[in-house]
């Protein structure tokens, strides 16, 4: 249950600062069987776009919803989404998790897709 607290705290650290800058932000919530983007409007207010390995649409094709393809098929998605909702500049919220595995798939296949972190 620790691991988990520090996780949070690192997170609302995090968020804090992102809220001083003002742009959009892309969350990430990494679960041990699917993963899940949300893309917020400055203040928090109104979720914009959304993506996640349980949807069908980025379900295709692959064999299960944990790996890094289908995290990068998440970061891709995410990206036109946002994209089509007049987004382009955001701050990246990976909620405590380390940038690596498969948030960091999702984030350079969000990037390759046109979004400026």
């Amino acid at each position: 249950m620790e691991k988990k607290i520090a996780r949070l705290r690192r997170a609302k650290s995090t968020r804090a600062h992102i809220r001083e800058l003002g742009v959009p932000r892309l969350s990430v919530l990494r679960t041990g069987q699917h993963l899940y983007a949300q893309l917020f409007t400055a203040d928090g207010s109104k979720v914009l776009a959304s993506a996640s390995t349980l949807q069908a649409d980025v379900k295709d094709g692959l064999k299960n919803g944990k790996n890094a393809d289908a995290a990068a098929k998440v970061g891709r998605v995410i990206a036109e989404r946002a994209k089509a909702a007049g987004v382009e500049k955001i701050a990246f919220d990976r909620s405590g998790y380390r940038y690596h595995g498969r948030v960091k798939a999702l984030a350079e296949a969000a990037r390759e897709a046109g979004l400026q972190f």
